[in-house]
């Protein structure tokens, strides 16, 4: 059976129909994928058409400032097209094409609350966006479903507790960036921003924008430090490491708690972080739950030179937390 690729509501049509008789929902087009029509045409590839505006960016502009006078909150739904990422896609920017960043500006301007919908198939360089839009939900690019699930969290019938899957830069000269790369030579200290002779940059932080695992939600949640059953592990057995994780906020919501482990000495280079588990659980507001992992060998185990599935005796960290970089951290020894 042939997939039927225009046989979806749009996220407007979406959105339209879940409020109907109850919100008045208005549309404007507001810009074209990017200015440069050669462009967008090659990144809608297959016959796929965008139906681009013949109107000039200021008339799409103009539009769009006019219907945005009339409503109480704006749903910005900017990004990639399906055809602008992927296989033969590359990007040298990777920030949002330039009339729709020019849309988003004005769009601000006009003191209405802005939430970007944001559609994409990598991670884009989104630093203006972060400091100055209120919110962002970074959507990906949906299935048939997607605009009634994009309603579900912008209406609030659903707290979003999504995690990133992949390490979203501040610009496209730190990529290669993923959390789980091997150490440096003469690695930044922890809390330093900039030091000559180490490895970091002149004029941008190590740090991503948003590292792996990241994911905000209607609520927040606090983490307790780690509590392991016993500092040290030998040949047999295991060690449990417990977290009590509480939702501090006002709305019930889900968590995804996630344990990384790294092996401090190994005898070839060993990654800063890995990701060894995860558990989502649920909390309503104001409650605690504690979440435990079963640390054995085999979690700490890698392929040495030799090929050789081993697990070498020496200092692990222990990190659990909501994201890759806000963790806590225990120290296990492995005998």
């Amino acid at each position: 059976v042939a997939a039927r690729l225009n046989d979806y509501p749009s996220l407007y049509e979406g959105l339209k129909e879940m409020m109907a008789g109850k919100v008045n929902i208005t549309y404007a087009k507001g810009s074209n994928l990017i200015g440069d029509a050669a462009y967008e045409e090659r990144a809608t590839m297959f016959g796929r058409s965008l139906n681009r505006d013949n109107r000039t960016d200021q008339e799409l502009l103009d539009e769009a400032l006019k219907v945005a006078a009339g409503a109480d909150v704006i749903v910005a739904a900017l990004g990639e097209s399906s055809e602008m990422s992927g296989e033969s896609s590359s990007r040298t920017e990777l920030g949002l094409p330039d009339v729709q960043h020019t849309l988003l500006e004005a769009l601000l301007k006009t003191g209405k609350p802005v939430v970007l919908t944001l559609f994409t198939g990598r991670p884009l360089t989104l630093n203006w966006e972060q400091e100055h839009v209120p919110a962002i939900l970074n959507v990906w690019f949906g299935g048939s479903e997607a605009a009634y699930a994009i309603g579900d969290v912008l209406f609030g019938d659903v707290n979003p507790s999504g995690k990133l899957t992949m390490t979203f830069p501040k610009n496209v000269g730190q990529i290669p960036l993923f959390y789980n790369h091997k150490n440096t030579g003469r690695p930044l200290a922890e809390g330093k921003w900039f030091e000559k002779f180490r490895s970091n940059y002149l004029d941008v932080e190590n740090e991503p924008l948003y590292p792996f695992g990241y994911g905000l939600s209607y609520t927040n949640f606090q983490y307790s430090d780690i509590a392991l059953s016993t500092p040290t592990l030998g040949k047999d057995g295991s060690v449990t490491a417990v977290v009590t994780v509480t939702n501090t906020g006002k709305y019930d919501g889900a968590e995804v708690v996630q344990l990384y482990i790294r092996d401090l000495v190994g005898s070839i280079t060993r990654p800063v972080r890995e990701l060894k588990g995860f558990n989502k659980i649920f909390l309503r507001a104001g409650e605690s739950k504690t979440v435990s992992f079963t640390i054995t060998r085999d979690l700490l185990r890698f392929y040495d030179y030799d090929m050789n599935y081993v697990a070498e005796p020496g200092d692990f960290n222990i990190m659990i937390g909501g994201n890759s970089q806000t963790v806590k951290t225990a120290k296990l020894t492995l005998k």
